[in-house]
C-alpha cells in the first residue's frame, strides 16, 4: 500500500492553495471540523480499507494497493 500525491501538478497546486486558505481543512468539504482536517477522516478510513484503491475526495492523494 502506498499513498502519494496526485501526479497532476496543477490539481495538487490548486488543492494546496485551498488548504492554505482554509487553515489545513479540506477545501472540498464544508465546515472546519476535525474530520475535515487534511488528511480528512473519509480518506483515512479509505486508507484503512485494504480493498480501496483510488483518490481522496479532493483528488490530492492517491492510495494504491501495491
Amino acid at each position: 500500500m502506498a499513498v502519494k500525491f496526485n501526479e497532476n501538478k496543477e490539481i495538487v497546486a490548486k488543492i494546496k492553495e485551498g488548504l492554505a486558505k482554509k487553515d489545513g481543512y479540506c477545501p472540498c468539504k464544508l465546515g472546519k471540523e476535525p474530520k475535515n482536517k487534511c488528511m480528512c477522516k473519509e480518506f483515512r478510513d479509505q486508507i484503512a480499507d485494504p480493498d480501496f484503491e483510488g483518490y481522496c475526495h479532493c483528488m490530492l492523494y492517491y492510495k494504491s494497493k501495491d
